[in-house]
């Protein structure tokens, strides 16, 4: 994009995630933007074993149900439901978006919250 200024802002090879700061040189607002890429897929695949391995049974008090990256936090379908930082607002609303299909790749543990 013309105008734009485009700058690596982080790498956590560790954690898999960049940060890249965007810049729009031709808005005089000093407005900016931070992408943040995070490479998942390990967490996907350890998300698949746990489920898989996992008992099916639900008796008891705790069960891990789910492996969320941080950065999903404050992403657009959470808002509302979660803080950035993580702290569920609406129970409700975060068990239905955790039994969603297309979040199922977070699951850790198979069936209906």
């Amino acid at each position: 994009m013309a105008g734009e200024t485009t700058r690596l802002f982080t790498d956590d090879a560790t954690m898999g995630r960049t940060e890249i700061f965007h810049y729009d040189t031709e808005k005089d607002d000093g407005s900016f933007s931070i992408e943040t890429i995070q490479v998942v897929d390990d967490l996907v695949e350890a998300n698949k074993y746990l489920a898989n391995s996992e008992d099916s049974n639900w008796q008891g008090d705790m069960h891990r149900v789910a492996s969320i990256p941080m950065n999903m936090f404050s992403h657009p379908s959470l808002q509302g439901i979660v803080t950035p930082a993580g702290r569920i607002l609406d129970q409700k609303a975060f068990k239905k978006w955790l039994n969603d299909p297309d979040n199922r790749v977070f699951r850790t543990k198979l069936g209906h919250l």
